[in-house]
């Protein structure tokens, strides 16, 4: 792949672990792109780019979660900065800050931004021969449709 893309990378304390796992099976490809990620999701990442060779130095990183990082990645969103989010959220554990969670996930869809929330879909996501096209996502069409 040519394209550099921009991915959001958010994981939940219980989840970090299954992230982890994943960027390194991933890190060929993820050495290529840059990474917005939250704290200590970024943190990980970029200890585990170190030990695996990677000099990325494509990893920006916001604050944790809970105390607005989820909103600041909802606001690249909204500003059409991510091409996708890879977000593996705790299903099983009530989250304090779940408006916040709600409201990046919110902005991807509103804004067509393709989200993975498990392992599959973002292995899935990260294969699609679409990156490597001019495929443009089309615009939500939320005004168009009129009620008879």
């Amino acid at each position: 792949m040519e394209k550099i893309l921009n991915i959001a990378i958010v994981s939940h304390d219980r989840r970090k672990v299954d992230m982890i796992e994943w960027a390194r099976h991933n890190v060929k490809f993820l050495c290529k792109h840059n990474l917005y990620c939250t704290g200590t999701t970024g943190r990980l990442v970029k200890k585990m780019f170190e030990e695996e060779g990677c000099t990325n130095t494509n990893v920006i990183l916001y604050k944790s979660g809970p105390i607005g990082g989820d909103l600041e990645l909802g606001a690249q969103v909204v500003n059409g900065n991510i091409n996708f989010c890879i977000f593996l959220i705790d299903d099983l554990n009530p989250n304090p800050h779940e408006s916040d969670i709600q409201a990046l996930l919110r902005q991807c869809r509103i804004h067509n931004v393709p989200v993975a929330c498990n392992r599959h879909s973002a292995d899935l996501m990260i294969t699609s021969s679409l990156w490597d096209t001019d495929y443009k996502p089309t615009k939500p069409k939320y005004l168009d449709f009129k009620r008879h």
